[in-house]
């Protein structure tokens, strides 16, 4: 993660529906059940994590993780 930019993966469950987010190399993580929701609550996770001292990305990048299945 650069100072500037910060990554998560979002993926989704097939089973349940919804969205889960993981920023890479941090300790944050949320939830939503729609897109709307997940970027709201990435937003919302990023600002609870970053107190007033510590250096914001300025950037959130979501990347879309997505599992598929194959017969062997």
């Amino acid at each position: 993660m650069s100072g500037t930019e910060i990554f998560f993966e979002v993926s989704e469950d097939e089973l349940d529906g919804g969205y889960s987010a993981s920023a890479v190399g941090l300790g944050i993580h949320t939830q939503g059940d729609t897109m709307d929701d997940i970027r709201r609550n990435v937003r919302e996770a990023v600002d609870c994590y970053f107190d007033d001292g510590m250096v914001r990305p300025r950037l959130i990048r979501l990347h879309f993780v997505r599992d598929e299945i194959l017969a062997a």
